[in-house]
């Protein structure tokens, strides 16, 4: 759930989303914190020592890893299926 939830957001940024606290674009994603950042915030002591990329680049990588989790469900799928195929002529 979780790993899908920060997807959403990365994958659908609102245009022109500004930070709450520094009113500048979201541009940058914390890994430590696996938050959106500011230009500010990612400078501020809070995140300072933390591993700040830029958005775009997360995101890209958050497809990735889903495309791969979704690579492995649909395998595991047609395993299960092939097995109830062959089981079911066993059975006749």
């Amino acid at each position: 759930g979780h790993v899908a939830d920060i997807a959403r957001g990365l994958l659908a940024p609102v245009p022109g989303t500004l930070c709450g606290r520094h009113r500048e674009p979201l541009q940058l994603f914390c890994r430590e914190e696996r938050v959106l950042l500011c230009l500010v915030c990612a400078r501020s002591r809070l995140h300072r020592l933390h591993r700040v990329v830029p958005a775009e680049e997360a995101a890209q990588e958050f497809k990735e890893q889903i495309q791969s989790c979704l690579q492995a469900l649909k395998e595991e799928r047609e395993k299960y299926l092939e097995s109830r195929k062959s089981g079911a002529r066993r059975s006749l």
